[in-house]
């Protein structure tokens, strides 16, 4: 059972290997319930691939993920989203020739065989992400911060109880991004566990209770966002120089 003492998420040593390059090596960090915590490092760095591990879609090649204290080892993604484990994607790629709706109604479906429930799921979170007006709406018409919701709305319908965001506000101007991280931060008073990896430090700094940054797919540092911020190793390998705290 999982506590407010108790990391929801724990990865212990996690590597991956693809040949001989080591995308992760030795990875390890817990996620507190209720918590955010941000992913940073730069392009290459192994935080998309430590996603794959941790959600099924790739097997890690030692180490161990474990959700709510069950080892996810060996279990495939739709396992993994039953078990209330869900991930958004760099690309968003709806289904362009549905519905908004129906594109979430996909993601509801992962809790019911009742395409009436489905439906009513989807209604809800579609208002959670402000985008019930474009229910009817086919997807492929939406403009990119508009897919970017639509993707954490078909997400949200799998009823997740972690959540991780994978460059959730890449592409998106200055105003759509902040409507993203107002939505990330009432899904966290909504008590949704998240795990965001994005490269905007000033929102990422915003939203993290803690940061873990990789560098070279290896763990390079860990705390709170100001700490972090004023890690030299840190700035060396991915802030650079001339960024202050």
């Amino acid at each position: 059972m999982t506590t407010a003492m108790t990391p929801i998420l724990e990865i212990r040593k996690v590597s991956k290997f693809f040949g001989g390059l080591a995308a992760n090596s030795d990875v390890s960090f817990d996620v507190q319930l209720g918590t955010i915590m941000g992913l940073i490092g730069p392009n290459g760095a192994g935080k998309t691939t430590l996603f794959n591990c941790i959600t099924g879609y790739y097997p890690p090649s030692k180490g161990e993920v474990l959700f709510k204290g069950v080892v996810m080892n060996g279990l495939q993604p739709n396992q993994v989203c039953r078990l209330g484990m869900a991930r958004t994607w760099q690309k968003v790629r709806p289904l362009a020739k549905m519905t908004v709706v129906d594109n979430v109604m996909v993601g509801a479906l992962c809790r019911t065989n009742s395409l009436k429930v489905a439906r009513a799921i989807a209604h809800e979170q579609l208002k959670v992400v402000r985008l019930d007006h474009k229910s009817d709406f086919l997807a492929g018409g939406l403009p990119i911060g508009e897919r970017k919701k639509l993707e954490v709305a078909r997400v949200l319908a799998t009823k997740p109880e972690l959540l991780l965001l994978d460059e959730v506000m890449g592409g998106l101007n200055p105003a759509e991004s902040e409507e993203i991280i107002q939505l990330i931060l009432e899904l966290k008073n909504l008590g949704l566990t998240q795990v965001v990896i994005e490269h905007d430090m000033k929102a990422i700094m915003r939203l993290s209770d803690r940061i873990v940054v990789l560098n070279s797919g290896e763990k390079l540092a860990e705390g709170e966002p100001k700490e972090v911020a004023e890690n030299p190793d840190v700035i060396t390998a991915y802030l650079g120089e001339a960024v202050h705290a």
